[in-house]
């Protein structure tokens, strides 16, 4: 396998995530800076304490996640948790790469579109051929179903497909023709799903006011977990650096049940 220098892999990054179009809530690219040279890449969705752990082991030179560190209002103190994981990082030499909104977005790579993927959805399209989007930043997808289903038989595949049992928020008999979704913590975004003439929205997490919200629009809602729905993006970015640019990269999944 090639190897590539931490700041070529940052521009080829940049380059086709484009952070800078985004409002985010942490730092987009790199976080943390590790050793000159990447020969493997470790991908995973949190810049957790186990995945750093398990990059070490596998001797990576870099982490790519969805979910980094320095996020907006916490706590800016180096201690716990974030002084073991950040010291362990900086030990090993390292280099941390975070895209959050960036990833969620991304028309081929993204956490919306893998998850389209996955569940065999089919995205609607704008006039210039990119996905049809609403809700701030264009974050919330919209699509359909392979074939016209029901609530209920669409919370049965979402289940099958992610091995995760969703919550489902409405009637479960509701026919479904139109879809919207966006993955994570994005249950808010409900009230733009229904806007666009939803009859179901997909998020990962859910809120005590996402249950009003479905119950008093009739569109249904199904919370299919955070993590379930944030593992595809970043395993798609990691096969696109292989492929493209010929560095290792391994993906490692750290179960999470939210």
């Amino acid at each position: 396998m090639a190897e590539i220098s931490r700041d070529a892999l940052e521009a080829w990054l940049a380059a086709r995530l484009q952070p800078e179009r985004f409002r985010d809530y942490c730092p987009n690219g790199l976080q943390v800076q590790g050793r000159d040279t990447i020969g493997h890449i470790v991908t995973g969705v949190t810049a957790s304490q186990a995945l750093i752990d398990a990059a070490i082991a596998r001797q990576a030179d870099a982490l790519l996640v969805h979910h980094g560190w320095f996020w907006k209002n916490e706590d800016p103190t180096i201690r716990g948790p974030k002084h073991r994981r950040l010291s362990a990082v900086l030990a090993a030499g390292l280099n941390l790469f975070a895209y959050h909104l960036p990833l969620d977005a991304h028309p081929k790579w993204g956490n919306n579109a893998q998850l389209a993927r996955v569940l065999g959805w089919q995205a609607d399209l704008g006039p210039e051929g990119q996905p049809l989007c609403c809700g701030p930043e264009g974050l919330v997808w919209l699509g359909r179903p392979a074939q016209p289903c029901t609530a209920g038989e669409l919370a049965t595949h979402v289940a099958a497909r992610l091995g995760r049992e969703p919550l489902l928020v409405g009637d479960p008999a509701r026919p479904v023709r139109r879809l919207a979704w966006c993955t994570g913590a994005a249950q808010g975004m409900i009230e733009h799903a229904v806007a666009a003439g939803a009859d179901c929205y997909l998020s990962g997490e859910i809120s005590e006011p996402t249950v009003h919200w479905a119950r008093e629009t009739g569109c249904a809602y199904l919370a299919a977990g955070h993590h379930a729905t944030e593992r595809y993006g970043v395993q798609a970015l990691g096969a696109a650096i292989q492929t493209q640019l010929g560095v290792q990269c391994t993906f490692i999944d750290i179960d999470n049940p939210v």
